[in-house]
């Protein structure tokens, strides 16, 4: 089954960065995804995020407001 995940975040380099360090994260673990970057701050809300950039995986949020390490990505993406 595909994880789904949602990069939420303005554009900014942060966010940028944070979608480079996910899809990372998901090669090093083989893990097929599908992986969205939602700029739209009103779907922000449905998230409940208030900070930016975060991190959703299969509707649950992870992850706001900081870019974690690759390993620290890998960590997450495994529960």
């Amino acid at each position: 089954m595909k994880k789904q995940l949602k990069i939420l975040g303005s554009g900014c380099a942060k966010c940028n960065h944070l979608m480079e360090v996910v899809t990372k994260a998901t090669e090093e673990l083989g893990l097929d995804c599908e992986i969205e970057k939602i700029e739209d701050m009103l779907r922000f809300a449905e998230f409940g995020v208030m900070i930016t950039p975060a991190l959703v995986v299969d509707g649950k949020v992870m992850l706001t407001g900081r870019v974690p390490s690759v390993e620290d990505a890998k960590k997450i993406l495994s529960r």
